[in-house]
C-alpha cells in the first residue's frame, strides 16, 4: 500500500459516516428518475456514457490523479472497479427503462444485502437475504406475467455489480488519497459504458442535451460516489451495505413523485420486506482499523 494509503480526513470526521450515506441514497435516486428524461434521445447506455464521462472529467480536474504514487496492484483494483462502475450504471439504466424504479432499486438492493450476510459470522444472517427474496417476487409477481423479464435480468446483473462495488470501492478509498481513486476508476467506467453507450449519442448531441448531463453526473457520480467512498473509509461493508435498506422506500417515493409511477398493495409490501431485511441484517459499526483494506469474501471472488 502506498504512503498515501489513508486519505487526509478533513472536515468530514465532524459529519457523521451513516448521513454521508444517506445522503448519497437521496441524490442516487433523484437521479436515477431525472435519467430517464434523456432516454429517449440517447437511450440508457448512451445516458450511462454521457454521465460517466462528464463525471469522470469533474474528477480528474478536482483529483489530478498521481499515478507514480501508487503501486501496480492498486492501479490494478481501481481498473477493476472503474470496470464494475461503468457496467453497473449500463445495467441499471437499462432495467430502469423497462421496470418501475421502486422494483429496479429493490432487486439491486439484494447485492448490498449478500454483502451484509456474507460478512456476518452468523448463519442466522441468511434469513434476511430470503426475507428480501420474498419481497422481490411481491415486487415482481412473475406468476402474473406481467413484468418485463429482460428487465429483471438487467436489474440482477447490477445487483451483482453493487456488491462487487460496495467491496472494491472501500478497498480504493484505503488505497488512494482524497478523490484519487474516483479521479481513475470514473473514467474507466466512462470507458466501458461508451462502448454500448457511444453510437447512441453520435449525431445527437445538443447544448440542452449537454447541460442535462452535466446536471445528471453531479447527481450520479459525482456527489455520491465521493459521499461513498468517504462513508465506506469510517464504515464496515456490512453497515454500509445494509444502510442502503433505505434505497427501496427512498426510491418508491421518488418514483411515485417525479414519474408518477404509484405502487399497489403487494408491490408496498415487498418494498417494506426488503428494507425489513436490510435493517434486520445490520451488522452495525465502525471500522476499527480505518485504512486497512479487509479481505475480499471468497465467495465474491
Amino acid at each position: 500500500m502506498s504512503s498515501q494509503s489513508i486519505a487526509s480526513r478533513g472536515g468530514t470526521d465532524q459529519v457523521p459516516a451513516w448521513s454521508l450515506a444517506l445522503a448519497s441514497i437521496v441524490i442516487v435516486q433523484t437521479g436515477a428518475a431525472l435519467s430517464m428524461s434523456t432516454f429517449d434521445s440517447i437511450g440508457p447506455s448512451g445516458t450511462a456514457f454521457l454521465r460517466l464521462l462528464v463525471g469522470g472529467m469533474i474528477f480528474l480536474v478536482i483529483a489530478r490523479p498521481r499515478l507514480r504514487e501508487y503501486t501496480g496492484a492498486e492501479l490494478r483494483m481501481a481498473v477493476v472497479l472503474g470496470i464494475v462502475t461503468g457496467m453497473m450504471t449500463v445495467t441499471f439504466l437499462h432495467a430502469l427503462e423497462r421496470i418501475p424504479l421502486a422494483t429496479t432499486v429493490a432487486i439491486e438492493f439484494l447485492g448490498p444485502l449478500a454483502v451484509a450476510a456474507l460478512r456476518s459470522h452468523s448463519r442466522r444472517a441468511l434469513l434476511w437475504p430470503a426475507l428480501a427474496l420474498i419481497g422481490v417476487l411481491l415486487l415482481t409477481r412473475p406468476w402474473t406475467g406481467e413484468i418485463d423479464p429482460v428487465g429483471i435480468c438487467f436489474a440482477l446483473a447490477s445487483a451483482l455489480g453493487w456488491a462487487t462495488y460496495i467491496i472494491l470501492t472501500q478497498r480504493v478509498g484505503d488505497a488512494f488519497s482524497g478523490l484519487q481513486g474516483l479521479a481513475i476508476t470514473i473514467p474507466i467506467g466512462a470507458c466501458v459504458a461508451g462502448i454500448v453507450g457511444m453510437p447512441g449519442v453520435w449525431g445527437h448531441l445538443t447544448t440542452t442535451l449537454i447541460l442535462q448531463s452535466i446536471g445528471l453526473a453531479l447527481l450520479m457520480p459525482v456527489i455520491p460516489f465521493a459521499l461513498e467512498l468517504l462513508a465506506l473509509r469510517r464504515l464496515t461493508t456490512a453497515a454500509f451495505g445494509t444502510l442502503m435498506a433505505l434505497e427501496p422506500a427512498v426510491g418508491t417515493v421518488l418514483g411515485v413523485v417525479l414519474l408518477a409511477q404509484f405502487p399497489n398493495g403487494f408491490q408496498v409490501a415487498g418494498v417494506v420486506l426488503v428494507v425489513i431485511a436490510g435493517v434486520g441484517a445490520e451488522r452495525t459499526g465502525h471500522r476499527d482499523n480505518p485504512g486497512v483494506i479487509e479481505p475480499i469474501p471468497t465467495q465474491l471472488t
